[in-house]
């Protein structure tokens, strides 16, 4: 190779370089000229073959030949980049399809749970929560539950192991329902009181299609002069209305409950079969929803309250045994399990 070879290579790169459209073909185009094979090696190889008075000035040009080609790769490496930046970043091509994002989903539970409260909010009721490991005062002896009655059994309650020196009222468990935040709220305020309570509680259950070791309550009770079982009937006719359809009817059942006197089961009509007999209902036309009552007087004494001055009315319900008839959902555990296939249907 002569002088005017390197001379006809540096026309050529000049043309070439702004020929090439993309990273691919930048590096190709480096090792046309600067691989092992490539025309600046074979230029340097063929130093030796010149005369002796021509080798350090054909070197130096290969060497400046080199330095330029390296020069154009870098700044046409950098161009490419920026051009191609908007490609990277997804606006290539706007046909292509989006990158979906997964939703989250509140639980049902959680739903039916915030529809609730917010059905009693809206009544002037207050939100209040308390811990689920409690005395056993509380959770038994305050809300008139004698020390023989079944529930207070190791079988049905589940009982801490601590060294409490107390007395055996002062035992901790975790709580069987949320009836102890009644306890609570009515030792440290006065009436008048209107106030839910959501939360956890625990029993030593078999687990089955409709039955939870742990599972979920709403405790409800009002409190102040002259509160009549009307007043009850009325404050749980609004929420069942409002939960199940302004369709359904109700109807009280008496009932027994140590903390209540009286006391009544509540049922609404079938919201299946609108009261005509379904599976669901056992043909019976009703579905019981909650357990109710008026707040029984020894409750008041063990508060410090008069029973001879204040009245007042409590509610319990499950969680999962409403989210189950609103949904249609035969199964306890699938509340519990996680399965998504199920959740993103709420």
């Amino acid at each position: 190779m002569s002088g005017i070879d390197i001379k006809t290579i540096e026309t050529s790169i000049n043309q070439e370089i702004h020929q090439i459209d993309s990273l691919q073909g930048l590096e190709a185009w480096r090792l046309k000229y600067l691989g092992r094979k490539g025309i600046i090696a074979q230029l340097t190889s063929s130093i030796s073959q010149l005369p002796p008075e021509e080798r350090a000035s054909f070197g130096q040009k290969a060497n400046a030949l080199k330095d330029r080609i390296t020069s154009l790769i870098d700044e046409k490496q950098q161009s490419l980049a920026t051009d191609s930046a908007p490609d990277q970043v997804g606006f290539g091509d706007i046909h292509l399809p989006g990158v979906a994002q997964d939703l989250g989903h509140l639980h049902p539970i959680t739903q039916v749970i915030d529809e609730i409260c917010g059905i009693f909010l809206g009544l002037g009721f207050s939100i209040m929560e308390g811990p689920e490991i409690e005395t056993e005062y509380n959770n038994f002896t305050a809300l008139n539950i004698p020390l023989e009655h079944p529930s207070r059994d190791v079988f049905d309650t589940f009982y801490l192991k601590t060294q409490n020196p107390k007395p055996k009222t002062q035992n901790l468990l975790l709580r069987s329902h949320t009836s102890p935040v009644q306890v609570r709220a009515m030792k440290s305020r006065k009436p008048p009181l209107a106030i839910i309570v959501p939360g956890r509680v625990y029993r030593p259950d078999a687990v089955d299609a409709s039955h939870s070791f742990m599972f979920h309550q709403i405790e409800g009770f009002m409190v102040d002069e002259n509160i009549t079982f009307a007043d009850l009937k009325g404050v749980l006719e609004i929420f069942a209305r409002g939960v199940f359809g302004q369709d359904i009817k109700m109807r009280f059942r008496p009932h027994f409950f140590p903390f209540t006197e009286p006391s009544a089961e509540v049922d609404i009509s079938c919201i299946i079969c609108k009261g005509k007999g379904c599976s669901i209902c056992s043909r019976k036309g009703w579905l019981e929803i909650l357990g109710a009552g008026m707040i029984h007087p020894a409750v008041f004494k063990h508060v410090g309250y008069k029973p001879e001055k204040y009245t007042g009315f409590a509610f319990g319900m499950g969680i999962e045994r409403i989210a189950m008839l609103k949904y249609g959902i035969n199964d306890i555990r699938l509340f519990f399990e996680n399965d998504l296939r199920f959740l993103k249907q709420f």
